[in-house]
């Protein structure tokens, strides 16, 4: 092997290592995520003192109550945004740069450990679909039926949603 090859070879090698930033981006992504998720929780639950007013009452309770379920769905969302750069940016590390010795070690099975990209892609997958439920639900919730066909509409989206989970536990 000569000199040039070996030298080509270990720079292409240790290229690998750009994906460090990536790695990196997605981790200070994905805290951001989790501190913008918690400091909506934080905020909905120091709001929920207000159902209980007596100025509540009937329609408004009702407007109070959708956006309430509207806003925790938006936590969900944030937090499962959040999972899904964790794992994207542990997975990137794992395959690209180096297995990650403590996760091998763990006591728990890890839902963590990626072993190909197929693996990682089939992680985030799940995860994104499961914002794209959550994110369905939030429409579903603010969703005004006028017309039969827009019930139609609604149960076949559900129903597409049951079909998805089948299929995505199935494979």
């Amino acid at each position: 092997m000569s000199l040039i090859e070996k030298t080509f070879e270990s720079l292409l090698w240790n290229s690998r290592f750009v994906v460090v930033v990536a790695v990196l981006s997605s981790l200070i992504t994905a805290f951001a995520m989790f501190y913008m998720a918690t400091v909506d929780a934080y905020y909905l639950v120091s709001h929920l003192g207000e159902y209980l007013s007596s100025d509540l009452t009937g329609e408004a309770r009702k407007i109070f109550r959708v956006t309430t379920i509207t806003h925790v769905v938006e936590v969900i969302d944030g937090y499962l945004l959040a999972t899904v750069l964790f794992m994207f940016a542990l997975g990137l590390y794992e395959l690209f740069v180096s297995k990650i010795e403590q996760a091998d070690n763990s006591e728990t099975p890890s839902v963590l450990a990626i072993h190909s990209l197929d693996d990682l892609k089939s992680r985030l997958g799940r995860v994104i679909i499961m914002i794209l439920i959550v994110n369905f639900f939030e429409q579903a919730i603010n969703m005004k039926i006028n017309a039969p066909l827009e019930l139609l509409a609604l149960a076949a989206g559900i129903a597409l949603i049951g079909l998805t989970l089948y299929l995505t536990e199935k494979h």
